[in-house]
């Protein structure tokens, strides 16, 4: 802890210094300390700041709480008021470029690779800080000598670095893009590639040990215990990154996992079904009615073990959840909002005369297909347009797309389809049995998004903050935590650094 408390005091001396007159040293003195700085970023998509603190308090999360005492504590706000624009592939993009929605206008998952706004990765790269991203969303890819990337599971392309990480990632990403697709297979060889490959890189025996109990445990007690694979998928990566981070030592790292934030989505009703009109039954509530704090229980003990990796390596250890969760009502009416996915979307696609030059499953019920040119893309939008539910298109559309060649579509039927419903072709004139081609995912969805987050920094502090900050205030924080400036671009960023607010409350106490 003293190095880490180092650490971010040689990240914002300077500005301390300039901001409350303190006493000044040389530029070379200054250049010394910030040369020292380290961070890593426990990137916690979506975890609720009151479930933190209420579960802290019941004792329930005893890494949280040691960090949280020997923290600056932020509640942090989104930069966008819309509900639509409240998404994780949006949000997380607004916290590492430090611009908000209507400057980036990156709508999509797959659209921040594509775009070229600098970020805070190509920023501390470009000032020659090695760097590593490890599955943090819609970030770009990058190739740098010492640096380290592993994209998000949902736009994997074999583009991670080192080249190594590919059977890694590769993996990992068609378990999440497939999870719930029971036709969706995982061959042999693949898995022993993706097991040499742990085993050379961190697997520890407790871990190897944990993930065959779940499997036992699914297969001799309940198979629908499979929700707790997340937590083994989060020490997977944990362990990885972790090897990677004392392997290659980089000045600023970020690990995103999104187990907590998918089990919210699903299983919210469980946590709390007061709010909901379509109550989980009592077998429901034997399964899954502590699946929500399994997460949080889960997620504390590799806060656990980031303060120990933080310690060893001198690094100021920084919690931050962009967004957070709430109870997800609008459906309740008819029946809750299930979501419908193809078994095969690119065969399907092929099935009725199209030819994608690409098809990505993204989330959920979702996917987003490349066609050659234009003309292409909206041949196939009108020939999906062309199959109906029920007098009603059965499929939907993105209300903006990534590029001109790019259709983003999802089976938009909400209520829970039976698999014998008839689905109408009016291209062909052909009629089918809804389950043919599409499968209904279980989960109904319980929660949706919320505009605050948390955002710790820990640097022996103990300190919450009143108010909310905003989520752009991450970006200049960290330009001047390593005595760093973004290039001068078109798009002046709105945040303001945090810095000054801990210095300050550091001076006043």
């Amino acid at each position: 802890m003293r190095e880490a408390r180092a650490s971010f005091r040689a990240g914002y001396a300077t500005l301390k210094r300039r901001a409350y007159g303190c006493p000044a040293t040389s530029e070379a003195d200054e250049a010394g300390m910030a040369g020292e700085a380290r961070a890593i970023v426990m990137e916690f998509n979506e975890l609720c700041p009151e479930l933190i603190d209420r579960w802290i308090g019941e004792g329930k999360l005893p890494n949280f709480a040691a960090m949280r005492g020997e923290s600056d504590v932020f509640t942090t706000v989104a930069d966008v008021e819309d509900p639509g624009l409240l998404e994780p592939w949006i949000q997380w993009y607004s916290v590492h470029t430090g611009l908000a929605y209507d400057q980036h206008r990156v709508f999509h998952l797959t659209d921040g690779a594509k775009a070229s706004h600098p970020d805070l990765y190509r920023v501390l790269m470009d000032a020659g800080l090695p760097v590593g991203a490890f599955s943090s969303m819609n970030v770009a890819a990058f190739d740098r000598p010492g640096s380290f990337f592993v994209g998000d599971p949902w736009t994997e392309k074999g583009d991670a670095s080192p080249a190594e990480l590919n059977v890694f990632n590769a993996f990992v990403s068609a378990q999440v893009r497939e999870h719930t697709n029971a036709a969706a297979k995982t061959g042999l060889a693949d898995y022993a590639r993706f097991v040499s490959f742990l085993l050379r890189h961190g697997l520890s025996a407790a871990t190897a040990a944990s993930l065959a109990a779940q499997l036992i445990e699914e297969r001799l007690v309940d198979r629908r215990l499979s929700y707790r694979r997340v937590a083994a998928l989060d020490r997977l990566q944990f362990e990885v990154f972790q090897a990677l981070y004392r392997r290659m030592r980089p000045r600023f790292a970020t690990l995103f996992l999104n187990s907590t934030a998918h089990l919210q989505h699903s299983y919210w009703r469980h946590h709390d079904p007061a709010p909901f009109s379509v109550k989980p039954g009592n077998e429901e509530m034997r399964l899954y009615g502590d699946a929500m704090e399994f997460g949080y229980r889960a997620m504390d003990r590799l806060v656990g073990r980031f303060m120990k990796l933080a310690d060893r390596s001198g690094a100021t250890l920084i919690l931050m959840t962009a967004l957070s969760q709430q109870p997800f009502l609008r459906a309740e009416d008819r029946g809750g909002q299930h979501f419908h996915r193809l078994h095969d979307g690119a065969a399907y696609l092929r099935g009725i005369g199209l030819e994608p030059v690409s098809v990505a499953p993204t989330m959920t019920h979702q996917y987003m297909v490349h066609f050659a040119d234009t003309d292409a893309r909206e041949a196939a939008k009108r020939r999906l347009e062309a199959v109906t539910l029920e007098g009603t298109p059965l499929f939907g559309f993105a209300p903006v797309e990534a590029d001109a060649n790019a259709l983003y579509f999802g089976a938009q039927a909400q209520g829970a389809v039976p698999g014998d419903a008839i689905v109408h072709d009016a291209a062909t004139g052909e009629d089918w049995r809804f389950d043919r081609h599409l499968y209904r995912i279980d989960a109904i969805k319980s929660g949706r998004h919320h505009p605050d987050g948390a955002l710790w920094f820990r640097n022996g502090a103990g300190r919450v903050h009143a108010g909310k900050v905003s989520i752009l205030d991450f970006f200049p924080t960290m330009e001047g935590f390593f005595g760093v400036a973004a290039p001068e671009g078109t798009m002046k960023r709105r945040g303001t650094s945090l810095l000054p607010a801990m210095a300050g409350a550091a001076l006043a106490a």
